[in-house]
């Protein structure tokens, strides 16, 4: 049985040891949030308008892109309210609702590498094959269920946390995070731990696994070959990189719950916080700076721009 006043409405409390210098947050948060925003804007703008990029790697790039422009949507602008008037009220409603959502598009993050490691394997192991298993009636066969996945699995999670009843109302945390809501649960919350990790398991692990074992059939077969290695390899590299970022970043965030007795709370909510936002930031630049095409583009779009400016 489970004792306790249950709460409906919490308090996001995250940095709050900072007490007077909480507000300083508001200007590197909204610093980051506008380079989400302009880098991923940007990036899918230059995509979507030029005809030359209308190609499977350049649309998947420019889909990743619209996942990391919605997922600080969800957070940032609440979170920024909250470091400069100081509201920091969410009702448990509102709470899951942006859980499921920051979760959902985080999920969608290591799922657009798995269709990226997709589209290299089939134009460096199967080139005669690519625009066949590239054409959308053929490679939706890889996307619907993924998607499915994804979604069945963030919607269970949030559904267990939010039929728990919760004996405290003060989340340590800037947003609604799963086990920062969850720990505030009365009685047991094994059955939520255990989920969590299912939907690490299903989810950031399983596509790590499915891109793990692209990348060696590609960096086997550009061994075993002559032919465009050096293009091929650059090409992986990439994202390889923003493999390496997203998992490096989960990684910290995910271990700083696990020895959260050894680390100041604000250092938790920051690496936290920082899985969430950082990757956002980083991946358009890596790839409008490492992708050739997308590159040139950009440069030829800001360019106009500023002549445009200028003339005016």
């Amino acid at each position: 049985m489970e004792n306790g006043s249950f709460h409906t409405y919490f308090v996001l409390n995250g940095f709050d040891e900072l007490g007077v210098l909480r507000p300083l947050l508001f200007l590197p948060f909204s610093f980051a949030f506008l380079v989400s925003l302009l880098a991923n804007g940007l990036l899918v703008y230059v995509v979507f308008s030029q005809r030359s990029l209308h190609q499977p790697m350049s649309v998947l790039i420019a889909g990743m892109a619209v996942v990391e422009v919605c997922l600080p949507v969800f957070f940032v602008p609440n979170m920024l309210l909250s470091f400069l008037f100081g509201w920091r009220d969410i009702s448990l409603i509102g709470c899951l609702t942006q859980m499921h959502f920051i979760h959902t598009f985080g999920a969608f993050q290591t799922t657009f590498l798995v269709w990226m490691a997709l589209d290299r394997y089939f134009a460096i192991c199967r080139p005669l094959y690519y625009h066949q298993q590239m054409a959308l009636q053929s490679f939706i066969r890889f996307v619907v269920p993924l998607v499915l996945r994804n979604v069945v699995v963030i919607t269970l999670l949030v559904a267990l946390a939010g039929a728990r009843s919760f004996c405290s109302d003060v989340i340590h945390h800037c947003v609604c995070e799963h086990m920062a809501l969850v720990e505030l649960a009365c009685g047991s919350t094994a059955l939520n731990s255990l989920a969590g990790l299912m939907a690490i398991f299903l989810i950031p692990l399983l596509d790590f696994l499915i891109i793990s074992a692209s990348y060696i059939v590609i960096f086997s077969t550009v061994l075993s070959s002559a032919r465009s290695g050096g293009k091929a390899l650059h090409t992986c590299v990439t994202h390889i990189m923003v493999l390496s970022l997203s998992l490096t970043v989960a990684l910290v965030a995910f271990l700083s719950y696990r020895v959260r007795n050894s680390l100041p709370t604000a250092v938790r909510v920051f690496f936290s916080t920082m899985y969430l936002l950082f990757p956002s930031c980083v991946n358009p630049i890596i790839y409008g700076i490492r992708t050739t095409e997308i590159r040139q583009h950009i440069m030829k779009t800001l360019t106009r721009q500023t002549r445009v400016s200028g003339t005016c």
